[in-house]
């Protein structure tokens, strides 16, 4: 029997993110992750939730765009919200609808700035840096159907010094995403969740 709130996370690459609100979550009472979702059978997130009690899952762009796959696989697991943790695919429409108000994205600066198509992980960093800005940060946002325009839920910035470069950005930007997301998840989902 299924009682609490059931997360998939979807990653492309490392999984310092996918990690971290794994073990956040390892022994909630309400919420749990059920499924790590990849697209590459060579990301390095596989090897890390070796270590954890969540079922992994590769998928293919077919499976995503073009038949059924995925949709049904969460469907049959009754995942009730989809969070996308470094996951670089465009979600498809049809997910989009099944999962309304239920996708988020987490995005490495401050939307709707360094946002859109092509834009994530190094490449927003150093287009920040490029540019001198004087702050960047994190927006963790819901999905629509176009990149990076969904409803924002939250965001925290960081201030850039003269001497900054996007490597040492990029941990700043990694401390943020550790610190805060994992807990916008659970107070997002507990709270749409008791409301539905």
């Amino acid at each position: 029997m299924k009682n609490k709130i059931r997360l998939a996370i979807f990653a492309s690459g490392d999984g310092t993110n996918a990690e971290n609100i794994i073990k956040y979550f390892k022994n909630h009472p309400s919420i749990e992750v059920h499924s790590l979702l990849c697209n590459n059978k060579n990301a390095g997130v596989l090897e890390r939730i070796k270590a954890y009690n969540v079922n992994p899952k590769i998928f293919t762009k077919e499976d995503l765009y073009e038949n059924d796959e995925i949709k049904s696989y969460l469907e049959w697991f009754k995942v009730d919200f989809v969070i996308l943790a470094g996951f670089l695919w465009m979600i498809p429409e049809s997910l989009i609808n099944q999962f309304p108000h239920g996708i988020i994205n987490l995005h490495p600066a401050l939307l709707p700035a360094y946002g859109g198509k092509g834009m994530y992980g190094m490449k927003v960093h150093e287009a920040v840096i490029n540019n001198q800005e004087s702050e960047s940060g994190i927006t963790i946002h819901l999905v629509n159907k176009r990149y990076d325009e969904g409803e924002i839920l939250f965001q925290a910035k960081t201030s850039i010094s003269d001497s900054e470069n996007p490597e040492s950005l990029a941990i700043k930007i990694h401390e943020l995403e550790h610190l805060h997301l994992p807990r916008i998840i659970e107070d997002y989902v507990s709270n749409y969740h008791a409301i539905r």
